[in-house]
């Protein structure tokens, strides 16, 4: 992803599992103040990544945009 930013995805619905549209991507846990640290996470050629500090599977799904997930609502929008 060079050239770009690193989309962040957070869980602060407790999701067991959320599809994302990429395979290089942060993750930051739930959003401030419960974050924890933001990891970044490489899937390579597996279709599947478990976040080590949270437990959250992210699972890729070609059909979704950098900035969509399913569930919905799982994108990170950082504060300016």
């Amino acid at each position: 992803m060079a050239g770009g930013t690193i989309p962040h995805f957070q869980n602060d619905a407790g999701h067991p599992v959320i599809e994302i549209g990429v395979k290089e991507f942060m993750c930051v846990g739930a959003n401030p103040p419960f974050d924890h640290p933001h990891v970044f996470l490489d899937m390579g050629s597996d279709d599947e990544k478990v976040c080590p500090y949270c437990s959250t599977l992210f699972r890729f799904n070609k059909a979704l945009k950098a900035d969509e997930t399913r569930p919905e609502g799982s994108f990170y929008h950082r504060a300016a």
